[in-house]
């Protein structure tokens, strides 16, 4: 195949809001010892690349400072080092960054197959989700059969995997949204009970059940003194943002009372062999369930690649419901 020197691309031109993201030409990428370069039908958008634009999530000083953490298309180069991967296969990957692209390079050992029966706009919304949920809900979290989970944000990206990849593992799901609407589509999903945090008490409906085994945390602030409160006896809260804020005042004489566990990870500066190893229990164990049509990615939303600043508006409003996706010109339907 012959590529071109050149690609479109979108690149945050100074630090601030939507408006700083710019379509622009770049050199295009070589991939490395043990990467591949991937030609992008798609591109997922998430909260990291929104902290990336504002000036608050630095990438890793050997990824590209384009956004984009995850994407699918087709493996249109192979670098040295690289087995398993042929020219033409279609993956999705997680990536370092550089997702908002034409082409994209990353890890071969971050990509997995798309799914068998899933579109590549749908197995681009996979990755990010998905080794996020899974290394903090299963790997860190260690959520297990029958134990009662709590995951805020039910009508995200995160949150509606998170309901998903726990119902299918046998556990009870409470999750919280802030409408009637998002609270449908969490039941829907396989949550027991969704809570309107806007008219019900979370604390209260968490306590009444028997307190929750495992928290998963994406807004801080308030929420950590009052997700303490909400967890049963050993239980364990496990973060992965802070959307109201990193900092908060708790009571610790809770915690040793009730043997509890406080943890939380950011993906992206993991090294390279941690997420390998994410990305092989995610084949091994979640992709047989995606292609047998028991969990499935949620979609909001696709803009073209040059309207990613309209997509970053949509997905800060807070309206959306599932994954929001930019669509490379070109790229299949």
């Amino acid at each position: 195949m012959s590529l071109p020197e050149q690609m479109r691309a979108v690149e945050i031109s100074a630090p601030g809001g939507p408006e700083m993201l710019r379509p622009c030409m770049r050199p295009l990428p070589r991939p490395g010892h043990g990467e591949v370069l991937l030609k992008v039908a798609y591109a997922g958008v998430n909260r990291p690349d929104a902290l990336q634009r504002a000036g608050a999530y630095a990438p890793p000083p050997t990824a590209s400072d384009l956004p984009g953490l995850e994407a699918a298309g087709e493996v249109v180069a192979i670098g040295p080092g690289v087995g398993g991967l042929a020219l033409g296969d279609r993956v999705c990957a997680l990536l370092p960054g550089g997702g908002y692209a034409e082409y994209a390079t990353c890890p071969a050992t971050h990509t997995l197959p798309v799914p068998a029966g899933l579109s590549l706009r749908e197995a681009a919304c996979l990755p990010e989700t998905h080794f996020t949920v899974w290394s903090n809900v299963f790997m860190r979290g260690g959520l297990r059969a029958g134990e009662r989970f709590l995951v805020h944000g039910a009508s995200s990206g995160i949150g509606t995997t998170a309901i998903q990849l726990a119902r299918v593992f046998g556990a009870r799901v409470f999750a919280t949204a802030g409408s009637e609407a998002k609270c449908a589509l969490a039941r829907r999903l396989g949550a027991e009970r969704a809570i309107h945090y806007r008219e019900e008490d979370f604390v209260a409906i968490l306590r009444a059940a028997g307190g929750a085994n495992l928290v998963l945390d994406m807004v801080g602030g308030s929420y950590i003194a009052r997700n303490i409160k909400a967890m049963a006896m050993e239980g364990r809260m496990v973060h992965i943002a802070f959307l109201s804020g990193p900092k908060t005042e708790i009571n610790f004489a809770h915690i040793m009372a009730r043997r509890l566990t406080l943890t939380g990870s950011t993906l992206r500066p993991q090294s390279d062999l941690a997420k390998a190893r994410i990305a092989r229990e995610l084949r091994a164990r979640v992709w047989p369930l995606i292609e047998a049509g028991r969990i499935a990615p949620v979609m909001d939303e696709t803009f073209a690649l040059e309207d990613a600043a309209a997509a970053h508006a949509r997905m800060e409003a807070g309206a959306h419901m599932g994954k929001i996706v930019l669509q490379v010109a070109g790229a299949p339907a």
